[in-house]
């Protein structure tokens, strides 16, 4: 195995497979280089000579400029390295063909058929705080219901989607938290949900049920209940009733063979590292295209992480309206950022920085490579759900637990999350870790699901297929390390003041 590789033939660095000792020489398609000083995994090194104020080229794009002159074996990072980056742009429409000619697999998942005509991958309980000062309440309750059934009864998982909000906010921030606490209650993989309310919280239970109502249709009252802890003389004996009723309703549901067209994929990373975008997100790339040839959807979040390589997703766009639906996210994105006075370009963070990542350019070519090469058929608002097949992109930060989060609000029944640095954080969907190096693969194995290092070994053709297939084993009721080890977690994009 080479110690290093050349991601595309226009590139002017060479990406680090491992630690790599000062003074080695190495056979590179561009002539033999030798290293200057050590290279860590992940890092860079120059294939040639590169003069001050010089574009350095990854994955085909500039990354960056040097702000020193390089030799040729030299590292390049933050201290010789600088983003290109600058505020709003303007962009010309110029699509290129898209050509995804992979074909129809007749392969089923066992899913579970709601009424509504949406699939679940899992049978789940969930039990929503209208408020975050009830939080401590709920989690007596799955205590309870888990005492008198150690197996979550006739659901697959049982959990409370805890938060700190539904009081003191205002306008649309306010909204904002309801919508997102309505979408997990119309989550597919929602077999029962208790809706818990406080009773002096302005997230009003009775403006919880108009919007359920208004985006999910007339409430089945045997899947969904409602308790308000005020009114009530005993919460904790009344909702723990509610729960065996909903356990109860639950009991006959049955998983059924489901096209892969009813796929709903989430796209994510976080803890990324200089190999997230050349082993992890192409495998993630490759799912993408596969399940959207399939008829199914896949999801892609972080705006912020767009930044950069934002022309190559403008490109793939299906027509000039959703170009134009791109350049709005990726430019209201940036205005929203200006609107608090703050740098548009602070990413990576500096555990990005440690794994080898320099820029923002260097990190988001690395994320989209998550979408793989497919079209753009989308984007959707945060707290907006999935509205057609194919790859959508949607606005959300690029925070890890907030991402996540909005990508199970738009109906995504799982989540595949790569990772080089590892992350323990899951949110209330099976969330798949996938690793970008077999290192943090072997060192948390409580935290990741599938290797993506096996590629420096393996071919993309055969770990693809293995992934695919594991993929749709979880989606068939496998569960994930972070529905094995009860780590779920949802996270709001907080937006507006507080009273």
């Amino acid at each position: 195995m080479n110690s290093f590789i050349i991601l595309n033939s226009k590139d002017s660095v060479g990406v680090a497979l491992d630690d790599i000792p000062a003074q080695t020489l190495l056979h590179t398609e561009k002539g033999d280089v030798t290293t200057q000083e050590e290279i860590k995994r992940g890092h860079k090194f120059a294939l040639e000579a590169i003069p001050e104020g010089a574009d350095v080229i990854k994955y085909g794009f500039p990354i960056g400029h040097t702000v020193a002159a390089v030799p040729a074996g030299g590292w390049l990072h933050t201290h010789n390295l600088k983003t290109n980056l600058s505020g709003e742009l303007t962009y010309d429409y110029q699509p290129i063909a898209i050509h995804n000619d992979i074909p129809k697999d007749e392969r089923t998942f066992m899913g579970y058929k709601r009424p509504n005509g949406k699939v679940g991958i899992r049978n789940d309980l969930y039990i929503i705080p209208t408020v975050g000062c009830i939080n401590p309440l709920l989690d007596i309750i799955v205590q309870q219901f888990k005492a008198l059934h150690p197996d979550n009864g006739n659901f697959d998982n049982v959990m409370v989607l805890k938060h700190p909000y539904g009081c003191s906010q205002l306008g649309d921030d306010f909204e904002q938290t309801r919508k997102i606490l309505v979408d997990a209650a119309l989550q597919p993989n929602a077999g029962g949900v208790l809706i818990f309310g406080l009773g002096c919280e302005n997230n009003q239970m009775d403006g919880m049920i108009s919007e359920i109502e208004r985006l999910g249709g007339p409430i089945d009252h045997n899947r969904m209940k409602f308790i308000v802890a005020q009114q009530v003389v005993d919460e904790l004996e009344g909702a723990l009733d509610m729960c065996e009723e909903l356990n109860d309703a639950a009991k006959d549901d049955v998983r059924t063979p489901q096209p892969l067209s009813e796929l709903k994929i989430g796209l994510k990373c976080g803890g990324s590292d200089g190999l997230s975008g050349v082993t992890a997100n192409p495998l993630l790339g490759r799912v993408s295209d596969f399940v959207t040839a399939q008829g199914g959807s896949t999801v892609l979040s972080e705006v912020p992480e767009m930044f950069g390589a934002e022309t190559i997703l403008m490109s793939r766009a299906k027509d000039e309206a959703t170009f134009h639906k791109v350049v709005d996210l990726i430019n209201g994105f940036k205005g929203y950022f200006e609107s608090f006075h703050q740098p548009i370009y602070e990413n990576p963070s500096p555990g990005n920085k440690e794994g080898g990542i320099t820029t923002l350019e260097d990190k988001s070519l690395g994320c989209t490579q998550k979408s793989g090469t497919s079209a753009v058929n989308d984007v959707l608002q945060y707290s907006e759900k999935i509205k057609s097949p194919g790859l959508s992109l949607l606005q959300s930060p690029g925070n890890d637990l907030v991402s996540s989060s909005a990508e199970a609000s738009a109906d995504c029944q799982m989540v595949l999350f790569t990772t080089g640095r590892g992350t323990p954080f899951a949110t209330y969907v099976p969330t798949v870790k996938v690793a970008s190096n077999s290192y943090i693969a072997e060192k948390k194995p409580r935290w990741i699901d599938f290797d993506a290092g096996r590629l420096m070994n393996t071919s993309m053709d055969d770990l693809s297929a293995e992934f695919i297939s594991f993929i749709i084993a979880t989606a068939s009721g496998q569960k994930t390390n972070n529905e094995k080890y009860g780590i779920h977690g949802l996270a709001i994009f907080k937006t507006g003041v507080t009273e």
